[in-house]
């Protein structure tokens, strides 16, 4: 595609370092592979999630045929020392650091590079280290370093630092003699109103590369997400409901306990709701039992998965084949048990899955007619899974992040695709769900206006479980104060 060629002839033009931000589904793993090509960027080392380890080798072999790949598993027994193309996952990159510092690769690609987001991260240290050591063994000439994310950034401009850093754009916390340079020929201080507005440019001249389907792909089918509220009106929708009574009591017992103290006659009201909301939601990271809010969406997911089931049945019967998103894996099994006694064959794409076991289940749902459903993990098949077969998406779960939700989505909505896509949104209204559905949404405009310069509502950059949080006790204090 035309997009696709621009960002190639950049490359042959002598660019080397980019953030290809490229909306899901548009070709940037064909595009880095080709670059390297282009680039003559070889020995290529690539790291990836573990889910996609395969899908790589493939289209290093499509896309570059004349170029030998190797994938690197466990501890590297199979390695071909000889091969151009080299694919380790995040996950056992620290087993294999060593080698690959001092092996000599004149480029390197980090796919889904938002998982580098936090500096301080053994993965994040681990990838900086190796970019740094190719700098390095490289004097004179610049290697070729491309991080590959559809999401970027997901809470704050933050997540792009580590990214930088790999790309050798910024050192630690002060931008890098090229980016330092573009900013002070620029002429402007920081004091002057148009520093900003030229200084974001020079960062994105520096190789920011975002696209969006609506711009680049216009053969590429529509998407809509659908909202389908559900009723919970059976005995485990009335235990939800008491469970999320239960736990707004907890938190307004708190905060009536703040509000009598010493430090209410110095904080306000909100002030009190945002310290009640942030100590719950650290004693709920700290440990997964008792009542908190991801329990309370685990119960929720367990309750929606009956009838999440029931509708994607429904739906196979009248469009074909369907791919059903769940976070947990309860949740999973329960559809799957469903769909056995409707008499649909289903795949299964879920964590515990070798890399070439998942593979075959995604051939088989996009090749076999008979095979009616696939069954995924939002985790485990949100990213680099391409399940285009299918033109409609059950999202039985709420994601965390409109990212994450996203990315889900364009596991079918994706370059070959050529019908409209559906995402049926099931949502259980009436409970905190419906609440995190409208959040998720409302995160949506943070990436739009960082990368895309578009117009959008500010929000607020706390967690979507936060927000959830304070809002149920929001509500518990305006219904005690109206008492």
């Amino acid at each position: 595609m035309k997009h696709q060629a621009r960002f190639l002839a950049s490359v042959r033009n002598g660019h080397r370092s980019f953030l290809l931000a490229d909306e899901p589904g548009l070709g940037k793993t064909a595009q880095s592979v080709l670059a390297a090509s282009v680039a003559g960027a070889y020995p290529l080392l690539v790291v990836v999630p573990n889910v996609v380890k395969m899908n790589w080798a493939r289209e290093v072999e499509h896309w570059t045929p004349h170029r030998k790949v190797t994938v690197i598993h466990g501890d590297g027994v199979d390695i071909d020392p000889f091969a151009d193309v080299f694919v380790v996952n995040y996950e056992i990159l620290d087993r294999h650091l060593s080698w690959i510092s001092r092996f000599g690769f004149r480029g390197m690609v980090v796919d889904e590079a938002h998982m580098i987001k936090n500096v301080q991260s053994q993965r994040s240290r681990n990838v900086l280290a190796i970019a740094e050591s190719i700098r390095e063994r490289s004097p004179g000439v610049s290697p070729l370093l491309i991080a590959l994310t559809g999401t970027p950034l997901i809470n704050s401009i933050d997540d792009f630092r580590a990214i930088w850093r790999f790309l050798g754009w910024t050192e630690a916390d002060k931008p890098g003699p090229e980016l330092m340079a573009r900013l002070e020929n620029n002429g402007w201080t920081p004091a002057d109103p148009g520093f900003y507005p030229d200084a974001r440019q020079s960062v994105i001249d520096m190789g920011i590369v975002r696209r969006r389907k609506i711009d680049v792909a216009a053969d590429l089918p529509s998407k809509r997400v659908v909202d389908l509220p559900i009723e919970l009106d059976d005995e485990l929708g009335r235990g939800i409901r008491e469970a999320e009574e239960q736990l707004a009591r907890k938190l307004y017992d708190r905060f009536i306990v703040i509000k009598n103290g010493k430090l209410g006659a110095k904080l306000s009201d909100e002030a009190i709701v945002r310290m009640v909301c942030m100590q719950e939601l650290e004693e709920s990271n700290a440990s997964a039992d008792g009542l908190n809010v991801f329990t309370m969406v685990r119960k929720i997911g367990q309750a929606k998965a009956g009838l999440a089931a029931d509708y994607t049945a429904q739906l196979v019967r009248s469009v074909g084949k369907v791919v059903f998103f769940a976070k947990h894996i309860d949740v999973m099994d329960r559809a799957e048990a469903l769909f056995a006694e409707r008499g649909l064959k289903t795949i299964s794409v879920r964590g515990d899955q070798t890399a070439t076991f998942r593979q075959q289940q995604i051939d088989a749902f996009n090749n076999d007619p008979d095979v009616s459903v696939a069954v995924c993990s939002l985790t485990a098949a949100g990213v680099g899974v391409n399940l285009q077969a299918a033109s409609n998406v059950v999202l039985a779960e709420l994601s965390w992040t409109d990212a994450e939700q996203t990315q889900a989505i364009d596991r079918v909505h994706r370059i070959g695709q050529d019908e409209p896509v559906t995402a049926w949104r099931i949502v259980a209204a009436q409970t905190i769900d419906a609440k995190i559905a409208e959040l998720i949404d409302g995160k949506a405009g943070l990436a739009a206006r960082a990368l895309d310069g578009a117009e959008a509502k500010q929000e607020d950059a706390d967690s979507v479980q936060l927000e959830s949080l304070m809002h149920v006790l929001r509500r518990a204090v305006r219904e005690h104060e109206g008492r």
